[in-house]
């Protein structure tokens, strides 16, 4: 015979039976009341041990429960530490997976107890109406898509018992303008806080180790970011599109910066790349239009295609001594630059690497480099032609400084210079 729970009291009684043992409630008020339950209830309600104030709860052994589902007909929830069943105390240790997933507008408030260890898998996705969570100090991960599209969450502070912040996490919090990140996280997932518009600044820790791919990609409205010492690599496209960021600190540890990682970023103005760094992804700073001061660290060996393409605020930039190539538009667009040294171990430039750098007057070219791609420098102060496998250039490009005089004369006309036939 199945029991069911009385509406007043909340103790089981059988479902044929006359009246509540306990405090005498007719059983078809109870009845009653549970089919108007259901309608609030999803398909997997009954995939449950333990329902309490509009709160479904699985028994996962040794006196633990997770939140399994929750009915959303009221504004604000305080998760209990304990529920009860048959008066022995359950101890809440999760919030399983789709939870309290939406779309609501009627969830505003929750504030989770510090029993709990972990949030699922979009556990509140969508709740629109979300303003305020708690995530006590008892929370080690944070899982994917868990507050993924809760617009309404303005502030977040993630607590320092975290270690990992799954992927899309925050996804599309369009309203979330502060996050402190606890100083135990040591991955931020793929678009984390993907579209966080409203989002001004971040600090990441130096718990930090990894930034996942997209992590902070069209946060429009972060103007500064402070990368800890113990990231090594910044992801792929992790700050794309961040047009309002004037400001990056990038830690002594980070190897390698990924493809798009800060492109679009066009209200950047000065990037110091450290020594740590040995790699630029693929367009890693393209369309960086505001970007004046650039320092690339001694360490970098290789610099993506379009890593600095359209960057036209630049004026000048040194290019370390370990390069060996210079990829297909690398600079190109750069229309401020006036000024390029190709460091002495660079063997060949891509094709149009310093395409439409209109105002580039001088280029320090070694005797090393052994091809020159189509197009390289067209759209620049000078013009470099092949002729019967030679290159030929204007004299205001200055070629392979330490040769005799006799071979660099600083006369007009057009110079030889040998290369690869």
């Amino acid at each position: 015979m199945a029991l069911i729970k009385c509406k007043e009291c909340e103790h089981e009684v059988y479902e044929k039976s006359s009246t509540c043992q306990n405090c005498s409630t007719p059983i078809k008020r109870i009845l009653v009341f549970l089919s108007l339950l259901t309608m609030f209830l999803p398909s997997f309600s009954d995939n449950y041990d333990i329902y309490v104030d509009g709160i479904a709860y699985k028994i996962t052994g040794n006196n633990k429960v997770e939140v399994v589902n929750a009915s959303i007909v009221q504004s604000t929830f305080v998760i209990p530490e304990y529920v009860y069943k048959y008066g022995m105390p359950f101890r809440v240790t999760s919030i399983g997976n789709l939870a309290f997933v939406g779309p609501s507008d009627i969830l505003a408030s929750v504030r989770i107890p510090n029993s709990v260890t972990s949030i699922g898998e979009s556990a509140f996705s969508f709740c629109r109406g979300l303003t305020y969570i708690y995530i006590p100090n008892s929370v080690t991960a944070i899982g994917e898509s868990a507050f993924r599209g809760c617009s309404g969450l303005s502030s977040l502070t993630i607590p320092n018992s975290v270690t990992s912040i799954g992927d899309h996490a925050f996804d599309g919090c369009s309203g979330l303008t502060s996050v402190t990140i606890g100083n135990s996280v040591t991955s931020i997932g793929y678009e984390a806080f993907y579209g966080c518009s409203n989002l001004t600044s971040v600090t990441i820790p130096n718990s930090v180790t990894s930034i996942g791919d997209k992590a902070f990609s069209g946060c429009r409205g972060l103007t500064s970011v402070a990368i800890g010492n113990s990231v090594t690599s910044i992801g792929y496209e992790a700050f794309y599109g961040c047009n309002g960021l004037t400001s990056v600190t990038i830690g002594n540890s980070v190897t390698s910066i990924g493809e798009g990682a800060f492109r679009w970023c066009s209200s950047l103005t000065s990037v110091t790349i450290p020594n740590s760094v040995t790699s630029i992804g693929k367009s890693a700073f393209g369309g960086c239009k505001g970007l004046t001061s650039l320092t690339i660290g001694n360490s970098v060996t290789s610099i993506g295609d379009w890593a600095f393409a359209d960057c036209s605020g630049l004026t000048s930039v040194t290019i370390p001594n370990g390069v060996t190539s210079i990829g297909d538009g690398t600079f190109s667009g750069c229309s401020g630059l006036t000024f390029v040294t190709i460091p002495n171990n660079v063997t060949s430039i891509g094709k149009i690497a310093f395409k439409g750098c209109k105002n580039l007057k001088t280029v320090i070219l070694p005797s090393t480099v052994k091809s020159i791609g189509k197009d390289a420098f067209k759209d620049t102060y000078f013009i470099i032609q092949k002729i019967e496998g030679r290159f030929l250039m204007p004299f205001k490009l200055i070629v392979n400084k330490t040769r005799p005089k006799e071979n660099n004369k600083d006369q007009g006309g057009w110079q030889r210079f040998p290369t690869k036939k």
